[in-house]
């Protein structure tokens, strides 16, 4: 029969449930129920129902629980929106930034197609037949297009080619992707001839006969071109690469094939990797993407620089992904990677991100909008104190018209940082000045703070001072471009400014002034040509012009450089930056460049934090026998140097693992039967310890942190790693 449940005792269900996961001996966590398991087992019995009026502490940590789960999902929400928002602007930099080549592409491929098809159209019949048309050497020649991508690494390229099939495929033509993975020695040909008709008639066919395409193409249409991309020919087997192309030629009357490949390094590629006769059945035609630090430069003003979505990043970890850029990876892929990875770092460590969510729209209501996510300004205001950025400043009333003033005084103030930058780098665009560049240097706090922008503008002017001096360079060049300007150059760059500061008027105006005075002297010049003057006065106008578009340029500079001291504060120098900007560039290395021998040593060292266990958080620092055989034997060894002697570790070990209780001698008993007992029980004990012994150091041999002893010294361990 069932047990009663009466109304004062707890259920027994949970103290079964609690015993029965209590798995504490074998360091196995439990997390707790749920909110949805919870309901479900609430559902199941109407009777139960919980009073919350009168919560205990364990009941306090589970609503502090659920609340934290619960900002922890918006935040994952508001990730998703702000990294969905920042994926598709790349794409549709990147797909800008190819327009024109894929657009030429796309011209010639027609061009091409007409040119085949003048030679002649074969019947049915005659297109399907397994052997080729008997024709010229002129109608065996393929239409090639080199697309030199001057990439060193083809992971940026997938994406461009893929780009480009869906184009030419948006055009009306027949398209097929493929790798350098299709043309190994171990596939052949015929693994080439696969993809492609499984591209194109959808469907794998074991027999691969290129007669089959051509009855496919006949069937299916014949009024457009097949294009068959390669994405990176330097990286296929070259045999195969001249089969496969010596085959097409023979067919290229039946199917009109056009080839596009890609090229890494140089135009005469091809020339390394396929024999004459293959080259003789080219046609080639040569294209250029953009260069690698163009795009970045791209996607860096698109996403970084101007408002995308309201994500940002400090300036280590900018000077970090710069240099992992330039030095280590140098693709785009990796660039973005990162940038996903410190999106991710700070979504999850700030509370406050799901700020984020609305900050990146124009709401006029701010607060309100975050209001509705669950984050009053007492809890924003709770968070904020702990700011280092708002500890330095004084703040007024917490209120909700103070916070949705300092938002918005954040946003004016990256509006005209963001001016700023935009205005030195169309400056300097011409001079390869590179964004990146820029933007690491106009992000810098420490720079701002110190002042040492406008001492650099000064370094800049003063000959005496060397260019180590300078820290600021690029921002100097382009400030010294601004001075070697003639007059057209600078009406040119005064109108780029004029567009660029559309929305700031404390810029905007002293730009138009500018440009209104420019156009001033060019009318006097325009005056002064048409007059007809001596000619031992020409020289001396000539000088008064120069004179005249000097003293411009000088304001233009002096403009600058007032832009630059006045208007261009980093995200780090203002407060509330920390809800936005992510800084932790120790986290960011870690997670790219990984070091996964010291991520070990302080899991080991510190394994309450991850346990989580209540005997071993109260004595952090002391050995006790509950703790992970692998952390007591780990700990044991930072007292011993570069060799470990076996058995004094393992008189150590045993020495905790055993119960105070079991170190006490038991009594002599007087039946001998009981003291083989004993024996056989303290004999087993020490097999087991000896096991456990023997299992923990087996983990740190397989972990990298011991070297097992050798014949010379069986009784010595070698300790790996030290320190952290």
């Amino acid at each position: 029969m069932a047990p009663s449940l009466n109304d004062d005792s707890p259920p027994s269900t949970i103290d079964e449930a609690f015993t029965e996961n209590n798995l504490q001996p074998f360091f196995v966590l439990q997390k707790g129920p749920s909110r949805k398991s919870d309901r479900k087992s609430s559902g199941t019995g109407r009777t139960r129902r919980f009073d919350l009026s009168s919560a205990s502490p364990k009941n306090s940590a589970n609503i502090e629980d659920e609340k934290e789960d619960e900002n922890m999902n918006l935040r994952m929400e508001a990730f998703e929106f702000v990294w969905s928002k920042i994926e598709s602007t790349i794409k549709d930099v990147l797909r800008v930034i190819n327009t024109n080549v894929f657009s030429e592409i796309q011209t010639w491929v027609h061009q091409s197609f007409d040119t085949i098809r003048s030679l002649g159209t074969p019947e049915f019949p005659e297109a399907t037949q397994s052997f080729p048309i008997i024709t010229d050497a002129n109608s065996k020649r393929l239409f090639t297009g080199l697309v030199l991508t001057k990439n060193m690494e083809f992971v940026d390229d997938l994406l461009t080619f893929e780009e480009l099939g869906k184009h030419l495929k948006y055009q009306g033509c027949h398209v097929a992707n493929l790798s350098s993975l299709d043309f190994t020695a171990k596939n052949g040909v015929g693994g080439c001839l696969r993809s492609l008709l499984r591209q194109f008639l959808m469907s794998s066919l074991d027999p691969a006969d290129i007669s089959i395409l051509a009855s496919w193409y006949r069937e299916e249409n014949c009024n457009n071109p097949v294009v068959v991309i390669i994405d990176d020919i330097e990286r296929c087997c070259g045999s195969v690469l001249s089969d496969f192309i010596l085959m097409l030629s023979e067919w290229v009357i039946k199917i009109p094939v056009i080839l596009i490949m890609g090229v890494a390094t140089t135009l005469d590629a091809p020339r390394n990797i396929l024999p004459s006769n293959a080259l003789r059945c080219l046609c080639p035609f040569e294209f250029t993407l953009g260069t690698p630090a163009e795009r970045m430069d791209a996607v860096v003003e698109a996403v970084l620089v101007k408002p995308c979505s309201g994500f940002i990043i400090g300036h280590k970890v900018a000077v970090f992904m710069r240099n992992y850029f330039v030095s280590q990876d140098g693709t785009l892929t990796s660039f973005i990677r990162a940038l996903k990875i410190a999106c991710t770092q700070h979504f999850y460590t700030e509370p406050l991100s799901v700020i984020l969510l609305e900050f990146a729209s124009e709401e006029d209501n701010l607060v309100f909008e975050i209001e509705r996510h669950g984050l009053s300004p007492e809890v924003i205001w709770k968070h904020v104190f702990e700011f280092p950025s708002c500890q330095r400043v004084k703040l007024n009333k917490l209120t909700s018209e103070s916070l949705a003033h300092a938002f918005s005084e954040l946003k004016r103030l990256q509006n005209q940082w963001r001016a700023v930058v935009l205005c030195l780098y169309v400056t300097g665009k011409g001079e390869k000045v590179r964004l990146l560049d820029l933007f690491c240097e106009a992000i810098d706090p420490e720079s701002y703070n110190q002042g040492e922008f406008d001492t650099n503008m000064k370094a800049e002017k003063d000959p005496v001072l060397s260019s180590s001096q300078i820290k600021g360079h690029v921002i100097c060049k382009a400030v010294r471009l601004v001075r070697d300007l003639s007059t057209a150059q600078l009406g040119k760059l005064l109108k780029m400014w004029e567009n660029l500061t559309v929305g700031i008027p404390e810029i905007n105006g002293k730009v138009k002034e500018l440009l209104s005075l420019l156009n001033v002297e060019d009318g006097k010049s325009s005056k002064k040509d048409l007059t007809v003057t001596p000619r031992r006065h020409t020289s001396r106008i000539q000088l008064n012009i120069e004179k005249d578009s000097k003293s411009l340029s000088d304001k233009a500079a002096n403009l600058i450089e007032c832009m630059v001291r006045d208007y261009m504060h980093p995200t780090e120098c203002i407060p509330f930056h920390e809800i936005f900007c992510f800084k932790d560039v120790d986290k960011l290395q870690l997670a790219l460049i990984g070091d996964p021998r010291r991520g070990i040593q302080v899991d080991l060292l510190e394994f309450q934090k991850l346990l989580c266990c209540r005997c071993c958080t109260s004595s952090s620092n002391a050995l006790l026998p509950s703790m992970h055989d692998t952390s007591i034997m780990y700990k044991l060894a930072q007292e011993h140097g570069d060799l470990i002697n076996l058995h004094d570790w393992y008189q150590s070990f045993k020495s905790i693992v055993l119960c105070p209780n079991s170190k006490r001698k038991p009594r002599q008993s007087p039946l001998p039967k009981k003291r083989k007992g004993i024996k056989e029980a303290e004999s087993q004990s020490e097999a087991s310890i000896q096991a456990r012994f023997c299992r923990a150091v087996t983990e740190l041999q397989i972990t990298g942190l011991l070297r097992m002893p050798s014949k010379r010294r069986p009784d010595f361990a070698q300790r790996v790693a030290f320190g952290l």
